[in-house]
């Protein structure tokens, strides 16, 4: 293996695209010039790798198209959302495909792996193509296709690429050995050949589907106890003492993957007359919960007020906005008439006005508000004291906890407090 070029250097390709150097000569290609300019200062917004691991890296970097001409293999890691209308917009990956497309020719083996979340069919009937129009070149001829899912968990140290299992597919079975020893050289989690390029992408697709799912049926649940007046979290506690009750929890469900990949499956059900009864369920409960979460929060406090809304991430301990439902409890309790000032210690204040049109306030814990809302639990508030968080709050003021994160805190009397 002569040469790799990664495409895109988010979350999923930098941290790829490190650990490839360490055997092999690597180019990772971005179109964003603040992107490399701000890796080759040693700096990575994601935080996936350290200043000290991209400073001994051999990772060359470039956002010029005439830098990865020629190489052996190809990764493409852009992202693949949906529109407004959740339909899904493969827009980047065919921008992608058509740079590596420009970028073939002179090696008859080259190999253009997709990390990129699709739908199952997109690689070979909407991607090879693509890659034979921009490159003038016969797919399966003079290059050919493979497929690896991204599995990476925006934040998570221990499940990272040089330690999960990693699902590849190839156009061939000679093409699926080289990806197979690819792969397998730089993880120690090991390689698991799918059957075609087709499995690979439906294996990706339902895994977050999966997991949507049964987040929708724990808010659905949080939904009916609401109204009986028990705690979800105290109902899980009683059942997880099964062996083989399954343990998820409630919340708002957002972020580049679970947010979004049940749509990508099923946009294809529907292309194929399937009605995904399921799935779209799953959809509707999870979209509904930002609006759910704010109402409730309404209801206890009877009146507008000013509430403080600690954490705007799509999760906790990382500065990953995309996709981030705290937004929809926020647009729904500003809607109503609530006062809302943010805080997030992780959060870009700079993206989150791009993004949505809204101020992080780096001053925030040094006054007073009719409630507290803990929308992320970061570790700095999952660290709070009762008294940290009182003195944030008027007296009678609502703790909004929409994790349980402080469920085993004591607050003084007067001091309201609601959770799902």
């Amino acid at each position: 293996m002569k040469r790799i070029v990664v495409v895109g250097l988010g979350y999923v390709g930098l941290p790829l695209a490190v650990a490839l150097a360490r055997q092999y000569d690597v180019v990772g290609f971005d179109i964003s010039q603040k992107r490399i300019d701000e890796l080759k200062s040693g700096f990575d917004s994601t935080r996936e790798v350290t200043s000290e691991t991209l400073g001994a890296s051999r990772l060359q970097l470039t956002c010029s198209a005439d830098g990865i001409k020629d190489a052996d293999v190809y990764i493409v890691t852009v992202p693949t959302p949906v529109d407004r209308a959740n339909t899904p917009d493969l827009g980047p990956v065919l921008a992608a495909s058509k740079t590596v497309g420009r970028a073939l020719g002179g090696n008859k083996r080259q190999i253009i792996v997709y990390e990129s979340t699709v739908y199952p069919g997109v690689t070979e009937d909407i991607c090879g193509p693509t890659l034979e129009q921009a490159s003038g070149l016969v797919c399966g001829q003079d290059f050919f296709l493979g497929y690896s899912p991204e599995r990476i968990n925006p934040g998570d140290k221990e499940h990272t690429v040089d330690r999960i299992t990693k699902v590849v597919a190839g156009q061939t079975e000679e093409i699926l050995e080289v990806l197979a020893t690819l792969y397998g050289s730089i993880t120690s989690g090991g390689v698991f050949r799918a059957k075609s390029i087709k499995v690979a992408e439906a294996a990706k697709v339902i895994e977050n589907a999966q997991r949507d799912i049964n987040i929708a049926f724990m808010n659905e649940i949080s939904m009916i106890f609401q109204k009986v007046g028990i705690s979800t979290h105290d109902v899980l506690e009683a059942a997880a003492t099964k062996w083989n009750f399954l343990r998820f929890s409630p919340g708002l469900v957002g972020g580049h993957c679970i947010g979004v990949d049940p749509y990508y499956l099923s946009h294809l059900a529907e292309q194929l007359g399937h009605r995904p009864n399921v799935i779209l369920s799953g959809r509707r409960v999870n979209d509904a919960m930002g609006c759910f979460i704010a109402d409730q929060i309404h209801t206890q406090l009877e009146k507008p007020s000013k509430i403080l809304v600690l954490g705007l991430t799509f999760k906790e301990d990382i500065p990953d906005l995309r996709n981030s439902k705290v937004a929809d409890v926020i647009e729904r309790l500003k809607w109503i008439g609530h006062a809302i000032t943010i805080h997030d210690p992780h959060a870009s204040p700079e993206q989150a006005k791009h993004e949505y049109g809204l101020d992080i306030d780096c001053e925030a814990l040094t006054r007073r508000y009719d409630a507290v809302v803990a929308a992320v639990p970061h570790n700095s508030y999952r660290t709070m004291s009762a008294a940290d968080i009182t003195a944030l709050l008027h007296p009678g003021g609502l703790v909004a906890d929409i994790k349980g994160m402080w469920r085993s805190l004591t607050f003084p009397a007067g001091f309201r407090r609601w959770g799902l």
